[in-house]
């Protein structure tokens, strides 16, 4: 299994990067602000403007340690890292299986079927924590809506259908994520998902926070030797690491979704830490991002067992194991993709 090693987020503007010996360091004004020894780092991701030596970004490729450059508001622009390791015959039956839409249903089904399951249990812990301030009988019907859901997905063959059954499950698990929120509601109202840009503050939370996860996941299924770039629910686009965006699925509610509503109702964050713009798009403090970095990190070392594998494991390691089980299935290893249910 891999170490769970240190993903180090830069969001300070006008930040250089560079080496010394064995160590990344990171300096703002020519101060000296941290030094990590880059074998205990997994990736580095800039945010906007930050600069990185060639020296540090050479030795951070032998290393296998990657770098992303995003906008300073979370969006990918560009990466650096090594050769990519991996079987070349595990690519070419990942291509096949992925030419063929009936195997890429049945895949796409497990993801789905694991993001739907994820959601119910997104709402049935708010009501099981928050349960005296909620619409108890409401949220529990959507529960057994998603159930069902569920029921209906596993009987499907039509990546169309698949799809469909995914988009109606993501309807009806958004249309009670406001009644989640249980503190600060005048300032964090939700009337449905929304991007590019995010119209409100809760879109603003969940699409950043979205951002690191297809980061994530994308490092995942390169540790592995699988290509991010061809998937089976989401199919290919110029531009798009499609299989980093199935794989993500089954972790929106449980790395990103929950995180949002724990940090809006413990009061992390706050109305002054986002600005509208005047084309109604929100954004957010620098504050308010290096908040949600902090607590998103600690969220992956959160330890949790694996239901199939029934191994310990850190949270943020669970993307590298269900990488390692999509692998194994391709090859013929097992019958099926488990996709991860979080109890």
């Amino acid at each position: 299994m891999r170490k769970m090693l240190n993903t180090l987020y830069v969001t300070t503007q006008g930040a250089y990067l560079h080496k010394e010996g064995e160590t990344v360091v990171v300096k703002v004004d020519r101060e000296v602000k941290i030094r990590l020894p880059v074998h205990t780092l997994g990736s580095v991701v800039c945010f906007g403007n930050v600069l990185c030596s060639p020296f540090l970004l050479g030795h951070c490729v032998n290393n296998d340690v990657s770098i992303s450059f995003m906008t300073e508001y979370g969006k990918f622009l560009a990466r650096v890292q090594g050769p990519v390791a991996g079987n070349v015959l595990l690519r070419r039956e990942q291509y096949r299986r992925a030419d063929d839409l009936n195997t890429s249903a049945q895949i796409a089904k497990m993801f789905i079927a694991g993001k739907i399951a994820n959601s119910r249990t997104v709402v049935s812990r708010a009501l099981r924590d928050h349960g005296d301030k909620l619409e108890v009988i409401a949220l529990r019907r959507r529960c057994d809506d998603l159930t069902s859901h569920i029921r209906r997905l596993l009987k499907e063959d039509d990546l169309d259908v698949v799809r469909g059954v995914e988009g109606k499950a993501a309807n009806d698990y958004f249309d009670v994520f406001d009644h989640l929120i249980v503190s600060a509601k005048d300032d964090f109202i939700f009337k449905g998902r929304n991007r590019r840009p995010p119209r409100d503050r809760v879109n603003c939370l969940l699409s950043f926070l979205y951002s690191l996860l297809y980061h994530d996941a994308r490092s995942a299924l390169e540790s592995v030797g699988l290509d991010p770039a061809v998937g089976f629910l989401h199919r290919d686009r110029p531009g798009r690491l499609s299989l980093a965006l199935d794989l993500m699925e089954e972790f929106r509610p449980i790395l990103a979704d929950r995180l949002a509503l724990s940090l809006i109702n413990r009061g992390q964050v706050k109305r002054k830490g986002f600005t509208i713009t005047e084309s109604g798009a929100v954004t957010m403090s620098d504050d308010t991002r290096k908040t949600l970095l902090v607590e998103y990190q600690k969220r992956k070392q959160t330890e949790i067992e694996h239901p199939y594998l029934q191994e310990k494991m850190p949270l943020g390691m669970l993307l590298f194991a269900q990488a390692q089980l999509l692998s194994r299935f391709l090859r013929g290893d097992t019958d099926d993709y488990p996709p991860f249910i979080w109890r």
